[in-house]
Parts: C-alpha cells; structure tokens; sequence
C-alpha cells in the first residue's frame, strides 16, 4: 500500500481476484501511470509499465504476484514515456504495442514518447542512480515488440479469459483499449481517465479521439463495461465513463480543434529542443 514507505519503488494494491493495480510510490506527478496485473490462468497479462526507473518484473516476482509457470505478456496502452518507460525490463517477446507506434518504440523516438521528466516530481532518485544521474536525462529505451497489435486482436489468458484490442487513437496514434467482456472490465489507457483529456501531443488528432470516444459509448451502450481502469488516478464506472467521453464530444469541436493545434505546434517545439539540445 502507498502509505506505508517500505523503501520500494513500486507498490501495489489488490483490486479483485486476479487483479492488481501497481504505482510508482516516488514519482508524484498528475503523469503518474496506473500500471495493471491481470493474472489469467495460462498467462498473465501486465498492462502499462510506468517509466521503468525500477523494474517491475522483477518487483511483482519478489512480492510473489508472477507465477514462474505461467507466460507474461506486457502490453503498453501507447508508447508514451509514463507508459512504456518499462517495457525496457520485459524480454522482447514479452512486449506488445499497437502496429502503428511500434518502429517509433523501436528507435527510441523520445518525440513520440514524449519524455519530459523533471525532479521535482521525483521524492528520491531512482534505483541504482549514480551521482550523475538527472530527471532531465531520463529517456526511454528503445525496444523491438515481439507481438504488434490491431483492432480486434484476442489475447487468451486461458478459461475462455480474454482481453480484446480496441484501437482508439487520438491521444495518441496507436493508443489502444483492452476489454475483458467476462468481468466487463475496460483498460482505457490514456483514452479517457478522470482529469483534462489529452489531444494535443505529437501524433494526437482530435478526430480520431473523437470517433474513439464514439466506439466506447457503442460499448458502453450494449452494457459489455462495467469497470474503468484508466492509465492515470482511479478506477470508475459506466457513468463515469459516460459523462467523459460524451463531455469530449461536446466540446471537441473547430474551435477546439484550432486551440489542440496551436498547443501541439508548442508542444513540439519544446520537446525538440529538450532533446536535440541534449
């Protein structure tokens, strides 16, 4: 649990038979990623990986949450830093992203993972930090997926368990949900969460976020959601679910098309200079 400091990067919390949501106790900041552990019965499945300043693999082995039997499949809602900093900590075969950001993953494209890491959002150095190290230089490590996903994609987890790929671009170009139809459980990523949605980032396209928020209220509709697990603060229901991305909707139109864009021209200017400058 967060509030009893065990010295560990990580901590963990147990949501539901088989399911865990894991944070990063020393990383405060509102881009703090909620990490998930969905344990099947022939494979378990974690979902977003944090910055990978720790290694989370190696954190769920010791607190006894892995199975040594059972495969692991690490899958990164999108391959922003707070996300898929991780990945670097799982053997590539174990690695799955969407088709679409998968070569960016690959080279290491601090542009499209959007790095941008500060101290003040860090209470102590990461492990294993030597005298030199700095937020400012933290980068994500390039990775080569073993499994590229599409929409529709199924990963078994074994007893009919599934999680099925939805694509929903427009945070991000290969930003993707997970839904386990047998629990009605809803991995949203950074899609929709309860805080100031997204769209103004390299690759962000208001769009394409707009007709993904219209594939959700589908799902919504035909009552297949029942819990939302969002990449970022706390887990929440259908109404939730609804009121968010019906507001997106509502709003997200020309003239907050002009503003997302002038934010991301901004956006992309600043972190070209923060990495081409280092």
């Amino acid at each position: 649990m967060e509030g009893t400091d065990t010295g560990e990067w990580f901590y963990h919390q147990r949501l539901a038979d088989g399911l865990y949501l894991i944070r990063e106790r020393y990383f405060e900041s509102g881009n703090r990623a909620n990490m998930w552990l969905l344990r099947g019965s022939d494979r378990d499945v974690v979902v977003d990986t944090g910055l990978g300043l720790g290694s989370l693999p190696e954190y769920l082995r010791r607190h006894g949450l892995l199975a040594g039997h059972r495969p692991l499949l690490a899958v990164a809602t999108h391959v922003h830093f707070d996300h898929a900093g991780g990945l670097r900590h799982f053997e590539g075969g174990q690695v799955a992203v969407h088709r679409a950001e998968a070569e960016a993953l690959a080279r290491g494209d601090q542009l499209e993972a959007v790095s941008w890491l500060s101290e003040r959002e860090l209470r102590r150095p990461p492990p294993g930090a030597g005298p030199g190290w700095t937020a400012r230089g933290y980068r994500v490590q390039a990775v080569r997926a073993g499994l590229l996903l599409e929409h529709g994609d199924l990963l078994e987890l074994g007893d009919t368990q599934q999680l099925r790929v939805l694509h929903t671009p427009g945070h991000s170009r290969g930003s993707v949900c997970l839904h386990e139809a047998r629990r009605g459980l809803l991995f949203t990523g950074d899609t929709l969460y309860q805080g100031a949605l997204i769209d103004w980032l390299p690759h962000s396209n208001v769009g394409h976020y707009r007709r993904s928020c219209r594939h959700l209220l589908e799902l919504l509709d035909q009552g297949q959601v029942h819990t939302v697990l969002p990449g970022h603060f706390d887990p929440f229901g259908p109404d939730t679910m609804r009121s968010l991305a019906s507001d997106y909707l509502a709003r997200a139109g020309l003239c907050h098309r002009i503003t997302a864009s002038a934010i991301g021209c901004l956006a992309n200017v600043a972190l070209r200079g923060r990495h081409l400058t280092r």
